[in-house]
């Protein structure tokens, strides 16, 4: 999820091929479409050499490549039947029935390299699917209108539910990883896209999405830690998919809500900066990935009339490259974790051209409802 993919676009948007920097952003004066449909398709059809070291998490960059074209309208550059061929490919699969509750994820791996076969007597001496990469999995099959009733869904949720732990968090995989909002946001989607909540224990995880609530509103990834922008998300967007939130809250009676809603609200209006973007956290630079962060958020609660759309917009288009894509900041090439925050933002604004934005799930209206 977020912080592994900040990672990786902060390194290949600091590299270039001659070791120039980049000469300036494109246009700064309206949204290129077409440009952006031609970043994608390029991505799509080959990824540039600089990613070969995600290739663990190629599923996850098949997701923003696929889901962004489709919020730019540009489907029909995917071959659907194809991309979800693959996507089936990577699903992990129990040797029998008994195995399903061995502790073992039996999701979607995030490549090929992370899939390894049963030995000579079929048994699967490893297995690396895991909860984001089943998300992402989930969401690129929504998007080019696979039906999700064909999924196995019993042994994904049962097995899922192995990974959450007595505090109400989840581990992403079976063994050896770390637990916090993030990967609670990924169960959450993933029971709502299959429409069964058997996968997890929603008590619990509302307890643990509340215990990371912050003094000032926001919520941190993990319990005491700061308020950010992806936690904060992952916690409200989490609480929406659960029931335990109403849409746009701050039309009802708020004081009903689990939440202080009010403070939230003052937390994520604080995140626009004066030069129109979204920080991640206090005292950060603005960043283009948090338009989608926090401006979706606003947008879960009521909120999002709230915030300066025209100074958010100008910061977006200073991130733009003339080659397609956005940037992290201006000035840098765009890299496609990015890039698709940037074009789920502007679908956000209701940028003429795009279609309209799941807030919740993070993917199109359109493939939300399996249109």
């Amino acid at each position: 999820m977020e912080p592994a993919s900040q990672k990786e676009s902060d390194q290949l948007s600091s590299s270039s091929s001659d070791g120039e920097q980049p000469s300036s952003c494109g246009s700064r004066s309206q949204f290129d479409r077409e440009r952006h449909v031609a970043f994608l398709e390029m991505i799509y059809q080959l990824l540039p050499y600089q990613y070969q070291w995600q290739e663990i998490n190629r599923i996850t960059l098949a997701h923003f490549a696929i889901s962004g074209l489709r919020l730019l309208g540009a489907l029909d550059r995917v071959d659907k039947d194809q991309v979800s061929d693959w996507i089936l490919s990577l699903q992990a699969h129990p040797r029998n029935k008994a195995d399903v509750n061995n502790g073992e994820f039996y999701g979607f791996h995030g490549s090929r390299s992370s899939q390894f076969p049963p030995d000579d007597n079929g048994v699967l001496t490893h297995n690396g699917s895991n909860l984001a990469s089943t998300y992402c999995a989930l969401s690129i099959l929504k998007t080019v209108g696979y039906n999700l009733a064909n999924i196995d869904r019993i042994t994904v949720l049962t097995s899922m539910r192995n990974l959450q732990q007595h505090d109400g968090s989840f581990m992403p995989i079976h063994f050896g990883a770390e637990t916090d909002l993030r990967f609670v946001y990924c169960a959450a989607a993933i029971c709502f896209m299959l429409e069964d909540w058997s996968g997890m224990d929603r008590q619990k995880a509302k307890e643990y999405i509340l215990n990371c609530k912050s003094f000032d509103g926001g919520f941190g990834l993990t319990p005491g830690s700061e308020s950010h922008g992806g936690g904060t998300y992952c916690a409200v967007a989490s609480l929406r998919l659960m029931g335990f939130l109403e849409d746009d809250v701050l039309s009802k009676d708020v004081s009903s809500s689990i939440i202080n809603v009010s403070l939230l609200l003052n937390w994520c209006l604080q995140r626009q900066a004066a030069d129109g973007g979204f920080q991640g956290r206090a005292n950060k630079p603005s960043d283009t990935c948090y338009a989608f962060w926090i401006g979706a958020v606003l947008r879960i609660l009521g909120g999002y009339k709230f915030l300066d759309r025209e100074a958010l917009r100008g910061f977006l288009l200073t991130c733009q490259s003339q080659y397609g894509g956005f940037s992290k900041w201006p000035g840098e090439f765009p890299d496609l974790y990015h890039s698709f925050y940037g074009y789920t933002a502007f679908s956000l604004l209701e940028e003429p051209g795009l279609n309209p934005l799941c807030a919740k799930l993070g993917i199109t209206e359109f493939s939300a409802l399996g249109i």
